[in-house]
């Protein structure tokens, strides 16, 4: 299946941006699936995990702005996650939704922890993908030594050598996944050129202020829908102690530690799609099994009162 590909105005931060996604699936579908992705990355890292869901979800998959085929922000200083928890809330809205599962790697897995926090969250389920409520500095720190680089790349190869480098944590992906990440990544200029189709001002947080520990905790404990947390094996971003941590407060996440890569699990790789195909799917069939628990018990109630209206 193809997927379609929408955009809507978003007027959150005052100024007019226009916000493009990847849809997947029925537009009838009972039930939806957000995936969100990481900081410098965009919506089409999840087309196989996307494809993978379809038995069950219809999937919108968002470019967050400044990245892939959203707009980039006049005002620079927006590019934070105010700006991108009101934009997560605009997708919905525009979409009509108002309950929805959450996958997010990184970035994406921080905007659905806010969203999954709020009183009434529209998160029935989340996903996080090697993100957590701790992070720490030195993680932000070898991050911010790519973000936000204004790079020009002579052809298609070059690029795919330059995600392989800086993605290298990413795990054992195949040729075809890195040439579709480069496909989905790039502008092709005039001069025949190509650029990353990121704004580089999403940087500048990283380079403007001295960097400090993430502590979202607070945040955490407030979250009550189920989680499942993925940990790269060896993540400098989700430490071991913090996803342990998370199994143990808050809403004491499920935790699945995937081997041979760092930050983040790519979410293309088989044995890791299934890992969340299979979570997400266990809760379908639950909410299938109360659905049908609450009709035989209404079948019965009825039953009952139509006996004893009889008998009198």
């Amino acid at each position: 299946m193809k997927p379609s590909q929408g955009s809507f105005a978003s007027t959150a931060t005052g100024e007019t941006v226009w916000l493009g996604f990847t849809e997947w699936g029925e537009r009838r579908a009972d039930r939806v699936a957000i995936c969100a992705h990481g900081l410098t990355r965009q919506g089409r890292d999840f087309d196989q995990l996307a494809q993978a869901l379809l038995a069950d979800y219809r999937v919108i998959c968002p470019d967050v702005a400044g990245r892939g085929r959203s707009g980039w922000l006049s005002h620079k200083e927006d590019y934070h996650y105010g700006t991108y928890l009101k934009h997560a809330k605009d997708l919905l809205t525009y979409r009509g939704l108002g309950a929805v599962d959450w996958v997010g790697t990184s970035m994406g897995g921080l905007i659905g922890m806010l969203l999954a926090a709020e009183d009434d969250s529209p998160i029935r389920r989340l996903v996080l993908n090697d993100v957590g409520p701790f992070i720490p500095k030195q993680a932000l720190e070898r991050i911010g030594q790519y973000v936000g680089e204004e790079l020009v790349f002579p052809n298609l190869q070059a690029v795919d050598e330059h995600f392989r480098k800086i993605y290298a944590s990413y795990g054992d992906l195949s040729d075809a996944e890195w040439s579709a990440m480069v496909l989905h990544s790039v502008e092709r200029q005039p001069n025949h050129t190509y650029t990353l189709h990121l704004d580089p001002a999403i940087g500048d947080a990283f380079r403007k202020t001295p960097l400090q520990d993430i502590d979202m905790w607070s945040i955490w404990d407030k979250i009550e829908c189920p989680v499942l947390v993925l940990r790269g094996e060896k993540s400098d971003v989700l430490l071991r102690e913090t996803a342990q941590e998370m199994t143990r407060r808050g809403p004491k996440a499920e935790l699945i530690e995937i081997p041979d890569c760092g930050h983040a699990p790519s979410l293309m790789i088989e044995d890791q799609i299934a890992i969340v195909r299979d979570w997400l799917h266990s809760w379908v069939e639950r909410d299938k099994a109360e659905i049908e628990e609450a009709r035989a018990r209404a079948e019965a109630e009825a039953a009952a009162a139509s006996e004893g209206g009889q008998g009198s």
